[in-house]
């Protein structure tokens, strides 16, 4: 069986995403996710008719924030985030998102051609933040292989 790596990250944004405040953050996301779409190894993304997942409120919070996707492997992913444009949106969360106290990303191995459930992705948060990391659900800065069938 071969794998594919699943990632959820969140975010509590500072105001409603039509506000002043979001608007750095909102004139981005077509482009970053058309760069996302266009990358080497990218597979999937969570959408709506809008072209990306910020009306969607899978928490109780409708501050927070998701979007999930699907990759052929770790470094592609690693690839799309820190060695694009896709970075600048990380070095400026601070003017849109506020710091969360648990982990606001979480990836995670599935199965190839499988898509992940937004509830799959919250379970895989709650397993990083409750267990730390286990190839169940890893961080960047502490990855996991993937299986091996």
């Amino acid at each position: 069986m071969k794998y594919q790596l699943a990632q959820i990250n969140i975010a509590r944004a500072l105001a409603p995403m039509e506000s002043q405040i979001m608007k750095g953050f909102v004139d981005q996301l077509e482009p970053i996710n058309a760069l996302a779409d266009g990358s080497e190894g990218f597979v999937w993304r969570l959408q709506t008719e809008e072209g990306d997942a910020t009306s969607l409120q899978v928490f109780d919070d409708p501050a927070m924030i998701v979007n999930m996707s699907v990759w052929d492997g770790f470094e592609s992913l690693k690839s799309y985030v820190y060695s694009s444009e896709h970075l600048s949106l990380i070095q400026a969360k601070k003017a849109w998102f506020a710091k969360l106290s648990s982990p606001a990303l979480a990836l995670w191995w599935i199965p190839e051609g499988h898509v992940p459930s937004v509830e799959e992705g919250k379970a895989a948060l709650a397993r990083l933040t409750d267990q730390g990391p286990s190839v169940d659900a890893f961080s960047f800065s502490k990855p996991f292989a993937a299986p091996v069938v």
